[in-house]
């Protein structure tokens, strides 16, 4: 404790505040997404409205197991502020997809040019990374096949629930088949409109790539908070992709325990300090987590502008 308060003492505030402000950035980043997506259907969608979406979002997925609750309360969230409730599942669903797909495209950079430095170290962990970015990657390649392959995609799905009829633990989940049907479609449609604009997905990848670095270096000023030598902020950003790919395997809200035992493990390598270390924990956890908390509170409690509103 004393080494830990001693830590404390010397922390550069000056770099937390630009850890903080990265953190804004991001969701700024993201805001701005949501209105490019909004453009058609509510061109008159503010900024202010639109910066409180990802906030509410951080919320629900800080406090949910899995992260499950972002979505739906992105989507009221959009609602309450005017935009048609099916359009806000669109664009949800959108921001969704185009997420995804570079969250895993950025990992498998990731995995080409820092993977080694894991396995060679931290066998076990290397396992955990390559589960979190093999769950992604199926979830990608799915919304691909339904996107591209969508008779196929029909076609395996009527084949797994056959097949499920002929066992009755099987049988229990054939409740699922309807809505799997549903959700399929409705996501078909939305690729569709998502393929017909080109430009459209290319803004919103380009800043969907901006934001994920801008989130991924955030340890980087943390360490340097603490007066943390020989740096490499290339390699604090593989480490951070790692760590969120681990996160997204715990199903404890906010992935608490492994956040903290994977970010111990890793960025260990920079910070022989125990006291320093443990503080570098604490501070990550609260740019990164805690006052996503505190700033989707307070974005809850904002009442929205209704302009615009189509619905």
């Amino acid at each position: 404790m004393e080494e830990f308060l001693n830590e404390v003492s010397q922390v550069n505030w000056f770099f937390i505040g630009i850890a903080v402000l990265f953190m804004i950035i991001s969701w700024g980043i993201e805001a701005r997404i949501t209105q490019l997506f909004l453009k058609k259907t509510n061109p008159d969608y503010s900024f202010k409205n639109a910066c409180r979406i990802p906030l509410i979002q951080s919320l629900f997925n800080a406090i949910t197991p899995f992260s499950i609750g972002g979505q739906p309360a992105q989507i009221v969230a959009l609602g309450t502020s005017g935009v048609d409730y099916g359009v806000a599942a669109s664009v949800s669903l959108m921001k969704f997809v185009v997420f995804q797909i570079w969250i895993v495209i950025n990992f498998v950079i990731c995995l080409l040019f820092g993977f080694s430095w894991v396995s060679d170290h931290f066998n076990k962990l290397s396992y955990l990374i390559l589960l979190g970015f093999i769950i992604h990657f199926v979830v990608v390649f799915c919304l691909l096949m339904v996107m591209y392959w969508y008779g196929l995609t029909e076609k395996i799905v009527t084949a797994i629930f056959n097949g499920l009829s002929k066992f009755k633990l099987g049988q229990k989940l054939l409740k699922y088949e309807a809505p799997t049907r549903a959700k399929m479609d409705s996501f078909y449609e939305q690729s569709r409109a998502m393929k017909q604009q080109p430009g459209l997905m290319v803004k919103t990848s380009l800043l969907t790539i901006l934001q994920l670095v801008v989130y991924y270096v955030v340890p980087y000023f943390v360490l340097l908070a603490l007066h943390t030598e020989n740096l490499n902020v290339f390699k604090v950003i593989v480490f951070h992709a790692f760590i969120i790919m681990i996160i997204s395997l715990f199903p404890i809200p906010g992935g608490t325990g492994g956040a903290e035992y994977s970010f111990s493990l890793l960025f260990g390598t920079f910070v022989t300090v125990q006291g320093k270390l443990v503080l570098a924990i604490f501070l990550w956890r609260i740019v990164t987590y805690y006052l996503g908390i505190v700033l989707g509170l307070v974005a809850l409690m904002v009442k929205p502008t209704k302009t615009g509103a189509n619905g």
